[in-house]
């Protein structure tokens, strides 16, 4: 399994994860579904964030990720999986209000985003329960706590 992150910092924060833990948290939630992908990242501040999710969602608001999956044929074979849009300051924000370290919640950010690459989607009741079971089983696999559980401390 080989993924690529082609890395961008678009907004000044200095609470970042590093270039090898994005790609660990995206190769966790790639898994077995590819022998490789490539992934944009662009980490935005809020007006960058605001305007994304205004624009491709229609809500005036900046939101934590945004997953714009890849459009090419299948059939080209390219390991191109899209590309996410993280806003740094309310994944730092979200983590404080869920009392989370700001490491696992970057990581489920990523791997949430990535799922979303993947067409894992959470609209519908059956749709959220499968990609959320598949969300908490990897991050306890990375040694995270469920992130979908209220808690106080965390291992990441």
């Amino acid at each position: 399994m080989s993924v690529f992150i082609d890395l961008q910092v678009a907004g000044e924060s200095g609470n970042l994860p590093s270039e090898e833990q994005l790609v660990a948290w995206a190769t966790a939630a790639v898994r077995d579904e590819r022998d490789e992908a490539e992934i944009s990242v662009r980490i935005v501040d809020v007006e960058e964030g605001r305007e994304l999710n205004a624009q491709w969602r229609q809500k005036d608001y900046a939101t934590n990720v945004l997953s714009f999956p890849s459009d090419l044929p299948v059939e080209l074979g390219l390991p191109l999986l899209g590309d996410l849009v993280i806003c740094a300051p309310v994944v730092e924000r979200e983590a404080d209000e869920q009392q989370k370290t700001l490491t696992s919640h970057w990581a489920h950010m990523v791997i949430h985003g990535t799922l979303h690459l993947l067409g894992y989607d959470h609209i519908e009741d059956d749709e959220a329960e499968t990609m959320e079971a598949l969300e908490t089983s990897i991050m306890l696999s990375l040694g995270f706590n469920d992130p979908y559980e209220e808690q106080t401390e965390d291992n990441g």
